[in-house]
């Protein structure tokens, strides 16, 4: 009894081991049972890359026709208003001449004192010796006619020292230099004629705008 219940025990033990069989199915044939295919999402990105692309350069196409529109628009009002702007850029240069020649002139005006300023100081320093003979206001300076009262050589001292006087005068700053150019006497009267020059500074140039 023993031998036969042993070998029903072993038969019960062993392990079920299902029945092989080939399998035939062909993996690449069978249909795609997904809910939603593969190629749904590479068809869908493929789509939404080509629409990008087709919005921008419709857009960068539409904003480079601005750009033309508003360039050509700017034009014409260039070619339109060029005829004026010429006009008045001419007008202009003339205008900058003649405001030149003005300047200069004013310069050389300023560049001369007063004459009734200059007239009075000049009688108001007049030593005492020394009379006016005339007054001579030029283009480059100023001539003075004077007579020299008194023997030749004290005549001729006084002269020196009106000369000196008017070099040390700040009043006659616009001049830059003072000389005798004449000493003479005068035989009807004995009294020592002295012509003086007294020279003025260059104006300076007027600076074009």
């Amino acid at each position: 009894m023993l031998p036969f219940l042993k070998k029903k025990s072993e038969a019960a033990a062993a392990p079920s081991v299902p029945a092989w069989h080939p399998n035939f199915r062909n993996f690449e044939k069978l249909p795609d049972i997904k809910v939603v295919r593969t190629a749904f999402f590479v068809n869908g990105a493929a789509v939404t890359i080509a629409l990008a692309l087709l919005i921008y350069c419709g857009r960068q196409e539409w904003q480079i026709m601005d750009l033309n529109a508003q360039l050509a628009d700017w034009q014409s009002q260039i070619e339109r208003d060029k005829p004026a702007s010429d006009k008045a850029v001419a007008l202009y240069k003339k205008f900058q001449a003649e405001e030149l020649k003005i300047n200069e002139v004013n310069a050389f005006i300023k560049s001369k004192p007063p004459v009734s300023d200059l007239i009075v100081h000049l009688g108001q320093t007049l030593p005492a010796n020394i009379a006016f003979d005339g007054l001579d206001l030029r283009e480059n300076g100023l001539v003075l006619r004077l007579t020299v009262r008194g023997a030749s050589d004290a005549a001729l001292g006084y002269a020196t020292t009106y000369l000196d006087q008017l070099k040390a005068d700040k009043e006659l700053a616009a001049f830059e230099d003072v000389s005798i150019t004449t000493s003479t006497r005068n035989p009807t009267t004995g009294r020592l004629a002295v012509e003086m020059f007294l020279r003025l500074r260059p104006a300076t140039p007027a600076k074009k705008p």
